[in-house]
């Protein structure tokens, strides 16, 4: 990804570009997924040391995705914030089908 895109409408697209592979997709959900649930264990048990590791599980799950699946550069490095939200939004297309592991 070179420019930074003007909307997210316009970034998303690319986003699945590089986010093709059915591995990277898998790895994507499950880092996303250990996220998440890093989030419940927090507000249940009040450990704020599952916040990081949800953050190092994401992002380590996902980079080993691109590095070893897909051989591409992590979005997140150039537009880390259309990133986050195109990683929810696959996410959330993954669950109701709108989008293919």
């Amino acid at each position: 990804m070179t420019a930074l895109p003007l909307t997210f409408a316009e970034f998303y697209p690319r986003y699945l570009r590089e986010h093709s592979r059915r591995g990277t997709r898998i790895l994507h959900f499950v880092g996303t997924s250990l996220f998440l649930l890093s989030l419940v264990m927090l507000v249940v048990t009040g450990r704020w040391g599952w916040l990081p590791a949800g953050i190092v599980a994401a992002y380590g799950f996902a980079w080993v995705g691109h590095f070893f699946v897909e051989h591409n550069r992590p979005a997140t490095f150039q537009h880390p914030w259309y990133s986050l939200l195109g990683d929810f939004r696959l996410y959330a297309d993954l669950w109701r089908g709108r989008e293919k592991f």
